[in-house]
């Protein structure tokens, strides 16, 4: 190992800097096997610091041809590094194809990384063959695999062929899928249950309101299951159409759990389009549920919008629901913050009128207490939800410059930085986070000051975000551009905190970013976006300025101040605005008028929803430390969350329709 290090991490000056990894990395792409293979050699043989990349892209580019012998060579060369675990990733689903089920046992236990879920279906089904239960870790893996790829659909034929699978389990698997819209994974589970009906599912999926139509009531257990997929798939579409099957066509014609399903599928859509029945619909799920005695196990995610139906609830959280909904959860659900601050909430408001509402009170107040101390959103709500101040951590001594040295040294971190340097900045960002594998604190905060020093923001943020004791508020909240940002935030009326905690989140403070959907700059506008807000403020733009630091700022300033002051001055909408356009949180917005923190909780997509989250957390902290940089104290989550959201009232400036 350490001689493999040597190799990778002998200086660049002595390598021809990053070497020829640009011309293997475009041979790779344009697929020319012979011109990647003569670079593979040269790397390796000039002891180019960046050859294991270039010896990796060549072994994976034909790894369906490759025996042992090759692999483990490579294992041997670059033995402990990043490429080595990503090669044997590879080379473990190369041998569930090839069904080499000794071989893949053999080497599974040194896959360190384990983050493929098909790999791990693989593994399963070879410890299945050698005799070994693994009835509950493969129906797990079954219901959480995201389609249905070789190794997880090879696995769940296997056990249901041995009867460790049974029909409930493949119906279970179905409803799944429908639910997260994977037809592919449904029909895959269909047909193991129910092969001659397996090819109504497409049909199911595609027009579900048709192919209820051609149905009837039936007894038959296989029609039934198929109704309800075909239900749960059009309250996807139109829960008030499935609403009405359920309460005519299907309402004795369905089991009780099959209705319990397609109901909670039904609430679930009425949540996510803030609809008001959506408690309801829960309701009638867990009534349906009440008549069989199947144990039902609703998906967390479903569960989640059943608590947040609860909190939205016209007239009122429903404290009862929220818990019931989180009582329900996976334990690890449980346990996030999310959920430990609600279930808090709840028995907090459902203590004045318990039977014994010291008990209850004091189990809100411990378990707020858990997460107080953590520096996110719910851990600053339960922090003042204690009446306690927003606390940080004392500022740490400096990292000792020795620290720094020894961290840039790593053979993992000094290739990542090469990677930087040459450009490839997916590939170096793997390396470090694979780097940082088992680092204790000292460590990790060293590795993070060699990403601040660099200006390698993401890399100083991220890194730092993983300490456990040794917290540096500085290095997981760095404020670069300093003397620009404040001068801009004052120029228009923007605070400062606010505009630095939503580029942290949406750039890391990487100038060049730009996402995949081409959101640019540190501020990640999109081109159209940056044309309309330049033209709105009278600032000359061309396409090629969107990177420029101080262009992408002014305009990304401009355009926050323009959504912050139409959507009322509230940082939560404009905040959702901002990643998920302005006419949404518009809709969102409309309804019963409710508390910011319950408002942000019931924001429908995933992404907007977390994002706001941390933007006004980042910005909590970011005002502490701008003020302040050894501040020990944050100011009030709950302030800059501000007053209840609601419906537009009357009186105010109509919205600005023309805001993209």
């Amino acid at each position: 190992m350490a001689a493999a290090f040597a190799l990778s991490a002998a200086p660049a000056a002595a390598q021809n800097g990053f070497g020829n990894i640009l011309d293997a990395r475009d041979a790779l792409r344009k697929g020319d096997r012979a011109r990647l293979a003569s670079l593979r050699a040269a790397a390796v043989g000039e002891r180019q610091a960046l050859a294991p990349w270039v010896d990796y892209w060549d072994l994976s580019s034909r790894i369906n041809l490759v025996q042992a012998d090759e692999v483990e060579a490579f294992y041997q060369r670059w033995s402990g590094s990043y490429v080595e675990d990503r090669l044997r990733n590879d080379w473990l689903l190369e041998l569930g194809r090839r069904r080499d089920w000794a071989a893949l046992s053999a080497d599974y236990p040194r896959f360190r990384m384990n983050d493929d879920r098909q790999v791990a279906c693989y593994a399963l089904l070879a410890d299945h063959l050698a005799g070994k239960d693994v009835r509950d870790a493969a129906r797990a893996a079954w219901f959480a695999q995201k389609d249905a790829d070789d190794g997880c659909a090879l696995l769940a034929t296997t056990l249901f062929e041995a009867k460790q699978f049974g029909a409930a389990d493949a119906w279970r698997r179905a409803r799944v899928a429908v639910d997260a819209n994977k037809p592919r994974a449904a029909r895959l589970a269909v047909q193991l249950v129910a092969p001659s009906f397996a090819a109504e599912v497409p049909d199911l999926v595609d027009n579900p309101a048709k192919y209820l139509a051609r149905k009837k009531a039936t007894a038959d257990r296989t029609t039934q299951e198929l109704v309800t997929l075909a239900l749960m798939r059009l309250a996807a579409t139109d829960p008030d159409a499935a609403v009405s099957l359920l309460n005519t066509t299907w309402r004795e014609s369905l089991r009780p759990e099959q209705a319990a399903w397609a109901w909670s599928t039904v609430g679930k859509q009425a949540a996510m389009r803030l609809m008001p029945t959506a408690p309801s619909y829960f309701q009638q799920a867990e009534l349906m549920a009440s008549k069989t005695d199947l144990e039902l196990v609703w998906a967390d995610e479903t569960l989640a919008w059943k608590a947040r139906a609860a909190l939205r609830n016209d007239g009122g959280p429903r404290w009862q629901q929220v818990i019931q909904a989180i009582n329900a959860m996976d334990p690890v659900a449980q346990r996030d913050a999310t959920w430990v601050y609600w279930k808090a909430r709840a028995l907090q408001a459902l203590a004045r009128d318990s039977s014994d509402p010291a008990a209850m009170a004091a189990q809100s107040h411990e378990m707020f207490g858990s997460i107080a101390g953590q520096y996110h959103f719910y851990g600053s709500l339960a922090a003042e939800e204690l009446g306690r101040p927003i606390t940080m951590p004392p500022v740490p001594a400096p990292v000792p410059t020795a620290d720094r040295e020894a961290a840039a040294r790593e053979p993992g971190i000094a290739r990542a930085l090469l990677l930087t340097t040459a450009g490839l900045r997916n590939e170096a960002n793997r390396e470090w986070n694979f780097t940082l594998r088992g680092m204790d604190d000292r460590t990790l905060r060293a590795t993070a000051e060699v990403g601040c020093e660099r200006q390698l923001w993401d890399r100083c943020i991220n890194t730092s975000d993983r300490t456990k004791a040794d917290i540096d508020m500085a290095q997981r909240f760095p404020v670069p551009f300093r003397r620009e940002m404040v001068a801009r935030g004052r120029e228009i009326g923007l605070d400062p905190a606010y505009v630095y905690g939503l580029i942290r989140q949406e750039s890391r403070f990487i100038v060049d970013a730009r996402s995949g959907v081409g959101a640019a700059g540190l501020m990640q506008l999109m081109p159209a976006t940056a044309r309309w807000t330049a033209k709105k403020v009278g600032m000359p733009f061309t396409p090629d300025m969107i990177t420029d630091r101080d262009v992408n700022l002014k305009l990304g300033t401009s355009y926050l101040k323009l959504v912050l002051d139409d959507l009322d001055g509230s940082q939560a909408m404009a905040a959702a605005a901002y990643n998920a356009g302005p006419n949404r949180p518009r809709r969102w917005r409309e309804g019963p008028r409710l508390e910011p923190a319950i408002w942000v909780e019931n924001v429908p997509f995933g992404e907007t929803r977390d994002y706001v989250k941390k933007v006004l957390s980042n910005a909590t902290f970011y005002a502490a430390l701008l003020k302040d940089p050894n501040a020990t104290v944050a100011p009030s989550l709950k302030a800059r969350l501000g007053r209840s959201i609601g419906p537009r009232e009357a009186g105010l400036p109509a919205p600005d329709t023309e805001l993209p």
